[in-house]
């Protein structure tokens, strides 16, 4: 068999048999590394950032006077909060969503955190 071939059915039979999150997270990295954007992990404190990535949770929290949006964005190698102030509801933000975001790192109870990034919607 030839080596290209031989390649072929090793990644053919490693797609089939891999797990859904693990290939999920791998097509994250990939699409984020196309999009020209950075990795969540090599992200520091006080950097400004862009990358892509899929929202994996969204919660309003409608508290009175500090109304706000939280979300898990996942880019295939770590979790980032999103977080919108002052909002109670964003459309197009909703779990599943892949984004483009560009802000500024901060941090949150420990996690890395973006205050009130830009993002644009995604192609699913």
């Amino acid at each position: 068999m030839a080596p290209a071939a031989a390649g072929y059915f090793r990644r053919l039979t490693q797609r089939l048999t891999e797990d859904v999150d693990q290939l999920d997270a791998q097509e994250m990295v990939e699409s984020n590394k196309a999009s020209g954007g950075q990795k969540a992990c090599d992200c520091r404190r006080g950097e400004e950032v862009t990358m892509v990535g899929r929202l994996r949770s969204v919660d309003a929290c409608p508290k009175s006077g500090n109304a706000s949006i939280e979300a898990e964005f996942f880019d295939g190698t770590e979790v980032i909060n999103l977080v919108w102030i002052g909002r109670r509801r964003i459309p197009g933000i909703e779990t599943g969503k892949t984004l483009l975001i560009r802000g500024r790192v901060g941090e949150r109870d420990g996690r890395k955190a973006i205050f009130n990034p830009y993002y644009e919607l995604r192609g699913e």
